[in-house]
């Protein structure tokens, strides 16, 4: 059983990312196309698990498989798709035992790409979603100390909801962009 334990901001989480992502790239090699900081971490001022979600694009999905052994030397455990179809995961932990890492893997520009990014975008672009979001997360893990899955069920509507701002929002920024196309 697992503590969920919700921390004030955290102004090394950038770095700790930016460390990972470096290794990462090297691990995962010529396959990845972005990593991006995504999840709780990624964004300033709010309350969060200490865990670094990295999202990872690459190229071809079928070839993350040949790089978890570069991987598991980083410390990472190599977890499949772990119920997310054309996702490979991967978690690592300390040496004590507590997480510290998750990493998602897609094929590049895919719809689960889009929504990580999308709902990332959105909480940093407007601050009042983001604190309530922090606010609630705070008060799930007081509530359910030690049982993640009702932390993780109390957070699940929340999430729906921003999910759909955050599309219908990054729809709308994006029509908004002007053409870069010449003639």
């Amino acid at each position: 059983m697992r503590k969920v334990e919700v921390v004030p901001p955290n102004p090394a989480w950038p770095a700790a990312f930016d460390q990972a992502a470096q290794a990462i790239a090297v691990a995962l090699d010529d396959t990845v196309i972005a990593i991006h900081h995504i999840g709780s971490t990624a964004i300033s001022g709010i309350y969060a698990k200490p865990i670094i979600d990295l999202l990872v694009e690459v190229q071809d999905i079928t070839q993350v498989a040949r790089q978890n052994a570069a991987m598991t030397d980083l410390g990472y455990q190599a977890m499949g798709e772990y119920g997310i179809p054309g996702r490979r995961y991967f978690r690592k932990d300390n040496a004590a035992g507590v997480r510290t890492h998750h990493v998602h893997a897609f094929a590049a520009g895919t719809d689960q790409v889009r929504r990580h990014l999308a709902f990332r975008d959105y909480l940093v672009a407007h601050p009042a979603a983001a604190q309530e979001y922090s606010e609630l997360k705070r008060r799930l893990a007081q509530a359910h100390p030690t049982d993640i899955e009702q932390y993780m069920d109390g957070k699940h509507d929340f999430i729906q909801a921003i999910d759909q701002r955050a599309a219908q929002w990054s729809a709308t920024k994006s029509a908004a962009r002007p053409s870069t196309s010449s003639s």
